[in-house]
C-alpha cells in the first residue's frame, strides 16, 4: 500500500486522531512501529465489542508493525474509572491471573502472535514505588501532575456533582496507564472512545521523559445485539468470541439492519456501500459469516450458515440444543431464566419476559409464572436462544 491507502485503512472508523500529521510522519519513517493497547483483564471472556480495537490492530500487524499488548495485572487491581459512574470492585490476584490466561487465549484469534509483544505493567509500575528507584512515585509522577488537571475528566466531574465518592488511587489510574506508554516507547497507542484522557495522558508523559509522543487512536464502542446500549455481557447483548459457531452467527443476524453497518466498518474490511447494495438480509448473512468464520474458519461458519436457515427460515429447532435439568420441580420463570443462562440477571429476565419475548413449548411464558416439566420441553427466548428443558 502507498501511504494513502495506508492512512484510509488505518483511519477507517476512527473518532479521535491525535495526530493524522504525527501519524504520517511516523509511517513515513520506514521502521517497524510499536503500537501499544493496554487491556485490564477485569472478566475472563471478551467480546466482539472488544475486538473492535484488536482488528485494528492487526491491521496495523499486517501492515508489518509489532503490537505491544499490555495486561494491566497493576492497574486491574485498583480499576478505570473510565465511563463508571461507582468505584470498581476490586479484584483479586487470582482472578487476575486467571483472567490473564483466558485473555491471551481469546486475543490471538485476531492478532498475529510472531508480531505481538505481550507485557505485565506490574513488570514496571511495582518499581515505581521503590524509593532506590530514579523514577520513585514521589519524586516524578506526583510532582509533575496536578489534582485539578486529573478531575478535569467527565466522569469525575459529574460522580462529583452527584456526591459519589472518588478514591486516591482512581485519581491516580490515569498516571499509572500514561506511563506504560513510557515503558514500552510507544509509537501509537489505541482505545476506546472511552480512554481518550488516559491516552493523552500518555503522549504527555513521554514528553516529559524526552520521548517522541504517541499518536492516539480511538475507536467507537460497538452497540449491543438490543440496539442503543454499548456491547456487555452484563447487558446480555454481546457476543462473545469463544460462542459456539452457530450460537454466533445466529446472534450476528438478530442485529438490526441499520446496526450492522457499524459492524461492517468495524470488524471487516468490506465495502460498506457495496453491501450496502445487498439485500438486507443477504449482507447480514455475509456479516455473520465473516466474523463467524474469523473465529472458528470457513467450514464452521458454512455449516452455521445452514443451519441458521434451517431454524429460522423453515422454523425448526437447532439440532445442538444444550439441555438445561430443573433445579427443582416447580422454577420461578425469573430464576429459571438467569439459573440456566438465558439472561445474565433478573432485571433482564423480567425485562424479557415481560416484552413477550419467553416460550415453553407453543406457549408464551409470563412473568410471576412457575416452570414445571414432566417431559422434555423446548424453551425459546427471542428468536435465537433455545434450551431443552428436563425434569428435576
Amino acid at each position: 500500500m502507498n501511504l494513502d491507502d495506508q492512512l484510509k485503512h488505518l483511519l477507517r472508523g476512527t473518532t479521535n486522531v491525535v495526530s493524522q500529521e504525527e501519524l504520517k510522519k511516523k509511517l513515513l519513517l520506514g521502521r517497524t512501529l510499536r503500537v501499544k493497547l493496554g487491556v485490564d483483564p477485569t472478566a475472563p471472556d471478551i467480546h466482539l465489542g472488544h475486538t473492535v480495537v484488536l482488528t485494528k490492530l492487526r491491521l496495523f500487524q499486517d501492515m508489518g508493525h509489532t503490537v505491544v499488548f499490555i495486561m494491566g495485572d497493576f492497574t486491574a487491581s485498583i480499576g478505570d474509572p473510565s465511563g463508571r459512574d461507582t468505584t470498581r470492585p476490586p479484584l483479586s490476584e487470582t482472578e487476575i491471573e486467571n483472567n490473564i490466561r483466558t485473555y491471551q487465549d481469546q486475543v490471538f484469534k485476531v492478532l498475529d502472535p510472531s508480531k505481538t509483544e505481550v507485557r505485565a505493567n506490574s513488570d514496571w509500575l511495582l518499581k515505581l514505588f521503590d524509593k532506590s528507584n530514579p523514577s520513585f512515585l514521589p519524586k516524578t509522577l506526583l510532582r509533575q501532575h496536578t489534582v485539578q488537571q486529573l478531575m478535569e475528566r467527565d466522569d469525575f466531574t459529574e460522580r462529583r456533582k452527584a456526591g459519589q465518592p472518588i478514591t486516591l488511587l482512581e485519581l491516580m489510574y490515569p498516571l499509572f496507564q500514561g506511563y506504560d506508554s513510557v515503558a514500552v516507547k510507544a509509537d501509537v497507542e489505541l482505545g476506546g472512545n472511552d480512554q481518550l484522557f488516559n491516552l493523552l495522558m500518555g503522549r504527555q508523559m513521554q514528553k516529559e521523559a524526552g520521548q517522541e509522543p504517541q499518536v492516539v487512536l480511538t475507536l467507537p464502542l460497538l452497540e449491543g445485539l438490543d440496539g442503543g446500549r454499548k456491547m456487555s455481557k452484563s447487558y446480555g447483548n454481546h457476543v462473545g468470541v469463544k460462542d459456539h459457531a452457530n450460537q454466533m452467527f445466529a446472534k450476528i443476524m438478530s442485529i438490526s439492519d441499520n446496526g450492522m453497518w457499524a459492524y461492517f466498518e468495524l470488524l471487516t474490511e468490506e465495502n460498506v456501500a457495496e453491501m450496502k447494495a445487498l439485500h438486507p438480509m443477504e449482507a447480514k448473512k455475509k456479516l455473520a459469516g465473516l466474523i463467524t468464520a474469523r473465529f472458528h474458519g470457513a467450514g464452521e461458519a458454512q455449516t452455521a450458515r445452514s443451519e441458521f436457515e434451517r431454524v429460522f427460515s423453515k422454523k425448526e429447532a437447532p439440532s445442538d440444543m444444550e439441555s438445561f435439568q430443573l433445579l427443582k420441580p416447580e422454577m420461578d420463570a425469573v430464576e429459571l431464566l438467569v439459573t440456566a443462562g438465558l439472561a445474565p440477571s433478573k432485571k433482564e429476565a423480567r425485562r424479557l419476559l415481560e416484552q413477550g419475548g419467553v416460550q415453553l413449548g407453543e406457549k408464551k411464558v409470563e412473568v410471576g409464572e412457575k416452570i414445571i416439566v414432566h417431559s422434555p420441553l423446548v424453551l425459546k427466548v427471542g428468536k435465537r436462544r433455545f434450551k431443552k428443558l428436563l425434569p428435576a
